[in-house]
Protein backbone atom coordinates (compact mmCIF):
# COMPACT_ATOMS: atom_id res chain seq x y z
CA UNK A 1 0.00 0.00 0.00
CA UNK A 2 1.15 3.92 -0.25
CA UNK A 3 -0.13 6.43 1.97
CA UNK A 4 -2.84 3.48 3.59
CA UNK A 5 -4.49 2.95 -0.55
CA UNK A 6 -4.54 -0.85 -1.92
CA UNK A 7 -3.04 -0.55 -5.35
CA UNK A 8 -3.74 -3.41 -8.32
CA UNK A 9 -2.36 -3.96 -11.56
CA UNK A 10 -4.78 -4.77 -13.72
CA UNK A 11 -3.50 -7.06 -16.99
CA UNK A 12 -5.92 -7.65 -19.92
CA UNK A 13 -4.53 -9.94 -22.00
CA UNK A 14 -4.62 -12.17 -25.10
CA UNK A 15 -2.28 -13.98 -26.42
CA UNK A 16 0.32 -12.57 -24.11
CA UNK A 17 2.17 -15.98 -23.03
CA UNK A 18 5.18 -14.50 -24.31
CA UNK A 19 5.97 -11.46 -22.72
CA UNK A 20 3.53 -12.02 -19.71
CA UNK A 21 6.34 -12.92 -17.67
CA UNK A 22 8.92 -9.86 -18.42
CA UNK A 23 6.43 -7.70 -17.88
CA UNK A 24 4.91 -9.11 -13.95
CA UNK A 25 8.59 -9.41 -13.41
CA UNK A 26 9.31 -5.70 -13.59
CA UNK A 27 6.42 -4.81 -11.35
CA UNK A 28 7.47 -3.28 -8.03
CA UNK A 29 5.43 -5.65 -5.47
CA UNK A 30 6.93 -2.85 -2.71
CA UNK A 31 4.16 -0.40 -4.33
CA UNK A 32 1.91 -2.72 -5.93
CA UNK A 33 -0.36 -5.03 -3.12
CA UNK A 34 -2.11 -7.39 -6.26
CA UNK A 35 -2.23 -8.20 -9.64
CA UNK A 36 -5.02 -9.51 -11.83
CA UNK A 37 -4.92 -11.01 -15.32
CA UNK A 38 -7.99 -11.09 -17.10
CA UNK A 39 -7.18 -13.35 -19.94
CA UNK A 40 -9.76 -12.96 -23.29
CA UNK A 41 -10.26 -16.43 -24.53
CA UNK A 42 -6.52 -16.17 -25.73
CA UNK A 43 -5.53 -19.16 -28.06
CA UNK A 44 -2.09 -19.36 -26.53
CA UNK A 45 -0.56 -20.97 -22.96
CA UNK A 46 -1.40 -17.08 -21.39
CA UNK A 47 -3.75 -18.45 -18.36
CA UNK A 48 -1.30 -21.43 -17.58
CA UNK A 49 2.06 -18.71 -17.65
CA UNK A 50 0.20 -16.80 -15.22
CA UNK A 51 -0.39 -19.51 -13.00
CA UNK A 52 3.12 -20.31 -13.12
CA UNK A 53 3.73 -17.08 -11.86
CA UNK A 54 1.60 -16.95 -8.75
CA UNK A 55 -1.24 -14.55 -9.81
CA UNK A 56 -3.63 -15.08 -8.05
CA UNK A 57 -6.54 -13.63 -9.32
CA UNK A 58 -6.86 -14.73 -12.64
CA UNK A 59 -10.05 -14.45 -14.76
CA UNK A 60 -10.89 -16.57 -17.71
CA UNK A 61 -13.66 -15.46 -20.50
CA UNK A 62 -15.53 -18.02 -21.90
CA UNK A 63 -16.03 -16.14 -25.76
CA UNK A 64 -13.89 -13.56 -26.48
CA UNK A 65 -15.28 -10.34 -25.02
CA UNK A 66 -12.89 -7.72 -26.98
CA UNK A 67 -10.59 -5.48 -25.73
CA UNK A 68 -13.38 -2.99 -23.91
CA UNK A 69 -14.99 -6.24 -22.54
CA UNK A 70 -11.62 -6.79 -21.18
CA UNK A 71 -11.38 -3.83 -19.47
CA UNK A 72 -14.64 -3.73 -17.95
CA UNK A 73 -14.12 -7.34 -16.58
CA UNK A 74 -10.52 -5.77 -15.60
CA UNK A 75 -12.25 -3.11 -13.14
CA UNK A 76 -15.39 -4.66 -12.29
CA UNK A 77 -12.86 -7.30 -10.45
CA UNK A 78 -10.02 -4.54 -9.32
CA UNK A 79 -13.13 -2.71 -7.37
CA UNK A 80 -14.30 -6.09 -6.11
CA UNK A 81 -10.61 -6.46 -4.49
CA UNK A 82 -11.11 -3.32 -2.65
CA UNK A 83 -8.67 -1.35 -5.51
CA UNK A 84 -8.00 2.65 -3.91
CA UNK A 85 -5.50 2.79 -7.70
CA UNK A 86 -5.95 0.64 -10.32
CA UNK A 87 -3.14 0.69 -13.24
CA UNK A 88 -4.06 -0.87 -16.39
CA UNK A 89 -1.09 -2.41 -17.78
CA UNK A 90 -0.56 -4.68 -21.17
CA UNK A 91 0.74 -7.65 -20.53
CA UNK A 92 2.72 -7.56 -24.28
CA UNK A 93 5.40 -5.28 -22.52
CA UNK A 94 4.80 -2.46 -25.01
CA UNK A 95 4.62 -0.11 -21.96
CA UNK A 96 7.10 -0.51 -19.57
CA UNK A 97 5.91 -1.37 -15.54
CA UNK A 98 9.04 0.90 -14.01
CA UNK A 99 6.60 3.73 -14.51
CA UNK A 100 4.14 2.29 -11.99
CA UNK A 101 5.47 4.45 -9.23
CA UNK A 102 4.96 7.32 -10.15
CA UNK A 103 1.95 7.13 -11.63
CA UNK A 104 0.83 5.60 -8.32
CA UNK A 105 2.23 8.45 -6.58
CA UNK A 106 0.37 10.99 -8.30
CA UNK A 107 -3.11 9.70 -7.34
CA UNK A 108 -2.01 8.52 -3.74
CA UNK A 109 -1.11 12.32 -3.33
CA UNK A 110 -4.20 13.42 -4.02
CA UNK A 111 -2.49 15.22 -7.11
CA UNK A 112 -4.96 13.72 -9.99
CA UNK A 113 -7.43 11.03 -10.14
CA UNK A 114 -6.50 9.74 -13.66
CA UNK A 115 -2.69 9.57 -15.15
CA UNK A 116 -1.52 8.84 -18.68
CA UNK A 117 1.72 7.11 -19.67
CA UNK A 118 2.13 9.23 -22.89
CA UNK A 119 4.35 7.73 -25.67
CA UNK A 120 4.05 11.35 -27.54
CA UNK A 121 5.23 13.40 -24.75
CA UNK A 122 8.69 13.09 -25.51
CA UNK A 123 10.56 12.76 -28.71
CA UNK A 124 11.13 8.99 -28.81
CA UNK A 125 7.80 7.41 -30.46
CA UNK A 126 9.18 6.98 -33.61
CA UNK A 127 12.79 6.56 -32.74
CA UNK A 128 11.09 3.83 -30.52
CA UNK A 129 9.27 1.73 -33.34
CA UNK A 130 6.06 3.40 -33.85
CA UNK A 131 5.20 3.26 -37.23
CA UNK A 132 4.87 7.03 -38.93
CA UNK A 133 1.18 6.54 -39.77
CA UNK A 134 0.52 5.24 -36.99
CA UNK A 135 1.98 8.69 -35.41
CA UNK A 136 0.38 10.87 -37.89
CA UNK A 137 -3.25 9.45 -37.36
CA UNK A 138 -2.09 9.69 -33.53
CA UNK A 139 -1.48 13.44 -33.80
CA UNK A 140 -4.26 14.37 -36.24
CA UNK A 141 -7.01 12.55 -33.91
CA UNK A 142 -5.69 13.80 -30.45
CA UNK A 143 -5.28 17.50 -32.20
CA UNK A 144 -9.46 17.00 -33.33
CA UNK A 145 -10.22 15.50 -30.50
CA UNK A 146 -8.95 18.46 -28.04
CA UNK A 147 -10.73 20.92 -29.54
CA UNK A 148 -14.14 18.97 -29.18
CA UNK A 149 -13.12 18.34 -25.90
CA UNK A 150 -11.65 21.68 -24.88
CA UNK A 151 -8.62 19.62 -23.81
CA UNK A 152 -4.73 19.57 -24.23
CA UNK A 153 -3.86 15.82 -23.97
CA UNK A 154 -0.75 14.76 -25.70
CA UNK A 155 -2.68 11.71 -26.74
CA UNK A 156 -5.57 9.75 -26.22
CA UNK A 157 -4.50 6.78 -27.43
CA UNK A 158 -1.93 5.51 -24.97
CA UNK A 159 -2.93 2.11 -23.76
CA UNK A 160 -1.36 2.91 -20.15
CA UNK A 161 -3.13 4.75 -17.27
CA UNK A 162 -3.96 4.32 -13.66
CA UNK A 163 -7.23 5.63 -11.91
CA UNK A 164 -8.62 5.81 -8.43
CA UNK A 165 -11.47 4.21 -7.15
CA UNK A 166 -13.38 7.19 -6.79
CA UNK A 167 -12.95 7.74 -10.90
CA UNK A 168 -14.09 4.02 -11.70
CA UNK A 169 -17.16 3.95 -9.68
CA UNK A 170 -18.44 7.38 -10.82
CA UNK A 171 -18.24 7.64 -14.24
CA UNK A 172 -20.53 4.32 -16.34
CA UNK A 173 -17.38 2.42 -17.81
CA UNK A 174 -20.24 -0.60 -18.28
CA UNK A 175 -21.90 0.82 -20.87
CA UNK A 176 -19.31 1.69 -23.35
CA UNK A 177 -17.63 -0.25 -26.32
CA UNK A 178 -16.57 -4.13 -26.34
CA UNK A 179 -13.95 -2.84 -29.22
CA UNK A 180 -10.52 -0.36 -29.10
CA UNK A 181 -12.95 2.48 -28.72
CA UNK A 182 -13.45 2.16 -25.31
CA UNK A 183 -10.11 4.09 -23.85
CA UNK A 184 -11.05 7.12 -25.84
CA UNK A 185 -15.16 7.03 -24.25
CA UNK A 186 -13.62 6.54 -21.01
CA UNK A 187 -11.45 9.62 -21.76
CA UNK A 188 -14.61 11.42 -22.51
CA UNK A 189 -16.52 10.26 -19.63
CA UNK A 190 -13.55 11.76 -17.01
CA UNK A 191 -13.35 14.84 -19.18
CA UNK A 192 -16.96 14.96 -18.83
CA UNK A 193 -17.02 14.09 -15.14
CA UNK A 194 -15.13 17.39 -14.16
CA UNK A 195 -11.95 15.49 -13.39
CA UNK A 196 -8.35 16.42 -14.84
CA UNK A 197 -6.15 13.91 -15.94
CA UNK A 198 -2.11 14.03 -15.87
CA UNK A 199 0.41 12.47 -18.51
CA UNK A 200 4.20 11.21 -17.98
CA UNK A 201 6.36 10.88 -20.39
CA UNK A 202 6.41 6.66 -21.53
CA UNK A 203 8.69 5.36 -23.66
CA UNK A 204 7.85 3.31 -26.87
CA UNK A 205 8.60 0.13 -27.81
CA UNK A 206 7.35 -1.62 -30.91
CA UNK A 207 8.41 -5.12 -31.58
CA UNK A 208 7.45 -8.33 -33.23
CA UNK A 209 5.52 -10.01 -30.42
CA UNK A 210 3.27 -6.68 -28.85
CA UNK A 211 0.57 -6.51 -29.68
CA UNK A 212 -1.35 -4.07 -32.60
CA UNK A 213 -4.16 -3.52 -34.30
CA UNK A 214 -4.68 -4.11 -38.37
CA UNK A 215 -5.77 -1.60 -41.04
CA UNK A 216 -9.37 -2.50 -41.26
CA UNK A 217 -9.86 -2.33 -37.01
CA UNK A 218 -7.57 0.84 -36.84
CA UNK A 219 -10.16 2.63 -39.46
CA UNK A 220 -13.12 1.26 -37.22
CA UNK A 221 -11.63 2.51 -34.35
CA UNK A 222 -10.91 6.25 -36.00
CA UNK A 223 -14.07 6.86 -36.78
CA UNK A 224 -15.35 5.64 -33.40
CA UNK A 225 -13.13 8.11 -31.85
CA UNK A 226 -14.36 11.03 -33.59
CA UNK A 227 -18.30 9.93 -32.96
CA UNK A 228 -17.41 10.04 -29.21
CA UNK A 229 -16.04 13.34 -29.44
CA UNK A 230 -19.12 15.00 -31.19
CA UNK A 231 -21.11 12.80 -28.65
CA UNK A 232 -18.97 14.35 -26.22
CA UNK A 233 -19.48 18.20 -27.79
CA UNK A 234 -23.08 17.31 -28.06
CA UNK A 235 -24.04 16.15 -24.66
CA UNK A 236 -22.12 19.69 -23.14
CA UNK A 237 -24.15 21.83 -25.19
CA UNK A 238 -27.20 19.64 -24.34
CA UNK A 239 -28.01 19.03 -27.87
CA UNK A 240 -28.78 15.31 -27.14
CA UNK A 241 -28.08 12.93 -24.34
CA UNK A 242 -25.55 10.02 -24.53
CA UNK A 243 -26.10 6.50 -22.32
CA UNK A 244 -22.03 7.08 -21.99
CA UNK A 245 -22.42 9.64 -20.11
CA UNK A 246 -25.06 9.41 -17.86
Amino acid sequence: MIKGKKVIVVLPAYNASKTLEITYKEIDFSIVDDVILVDDLSKDDTVEVGKKLGIKHIVEHKENKGYGGNQKSCYNKALEQGGDIVIMLHPDYQYTPLLIPSMVHLIANGLYHVVLGSRILGTGALKGGMPFIKYISNRGLTFIQNLLMNAKLSEYHTGYRAFSREVLEKINYNANSDNFVFDNQMLAQIWYAGYEIAEITCPTKYFDDASSINLKNSSIYGMGVLKTSVQYRMQKWKLKNFKIFN
